[in-house]
Order: structure tokens, then sequence, then C-alpha cells
């Protein structure tokens, strides 16, 4: 209990109000910035993958995308990359880091021999953890040319 000794009472009133603007604020603007940068983290070639009934696993934050279209045209992200060029791109993308986990995409109407060139030309550069990629989950399920 407190009690007053006279005067104006609104000054000597506490305020147990938090100003949250400054936290609207803040919420608001990293709301925005990752609006902007979550679509420039996908990748963009249109590849029409098979279908898989294999459990998803986790993947790291930056995967290393490289893409076999059914134009015949590889990408290494976003980028096409020249023929007898996949050593040189995949070592200016990584660094040299041959670690480094390649996710390799490709048109489920490519033939299984031009795969195997791709993979190869993996293989000969050092890069040997490379995971194949098709969709997952219930599409997998759709497709009506998946394996039982």
């Amino acid at each position: 209990m407190g009690a007053s000794m006279g005067g104006n009472q609104d000054e000597d009133a506490e305020v147990s109000e938090i100003n949250v603007t400054p936290f609207i604020d803040v919420m608001l603007v990293l709301l925005i910035v990752f609006m902007v940068a979550a679509p420039l983290s996908t990748v963009d070639v249109p590849v029409n993958l098979p279908a898989s009934a294999a459990q998803p696993q986790q993947r790291p934050d930056e995967p290393l995308w490289l893409s076999l279209g059914l134009d015949r045209v590889l990408s290494l992200g976003n980028e096409p990359v020249s023929e007898g060029g996949l050593q040189a791109a995949l070592d200016a993308k990584t660094g040299g880091d041959r670690e480094q986990a390649v996710f390799f995409r490709a048109d489920k109407e490519i033939p299984y021999g031009e795969l195997m060139v791709i993979l190869d030309e993996l293989r000969v550069a050092g890069y040997l953890k490379v995971a194949l990629v098709g969709l997952e989950g219930a599409a997998a399920a759709a497709d009506p040319g998946a394996a039982p």
C-alpha cells in the first residue's frame, strides 16, 4: 500500500507498459528480408524428376545443385556448364572442397547412359559424394511409372 503526500498523482505514477512499436518494426524488416532472400536460394532449372519411394533425407542449408535438363544442358545452380568444364565449374563453386555433396537432378526422360557419363565426370573430378534427387512422398506415390 502506498500513500500519497498530496501533489499531482500523474507525475508519481509508475508506468508498467512496454512500447512494442520498435519490436514490430524489427520483425517487419526481418520478414521483408526473408521474403526477398527465400526465392534467391532456389534453383530455377526446369527438370521433370522421376519419382522415388525412399524416405526424404536432410540436406545442407546451401546444397550444390547439378541439373541435366531434357534439352541436355548441364547446369550448376542456375548457370550452364560448358562441355568438359564440369570440374572447373565445381572447383570454382566449392573452392576445391571435394568433400562437399553434389545433388544431381536429371529429367526422367534422359537415357541412363547419359547420366552415367555425368556421374563418371564427377568421379574423375574427385567429387564422390553425389546424391541423386527424385520426387518425394505423395508425388512419388501418384506416379504410375514408379516401381512398387
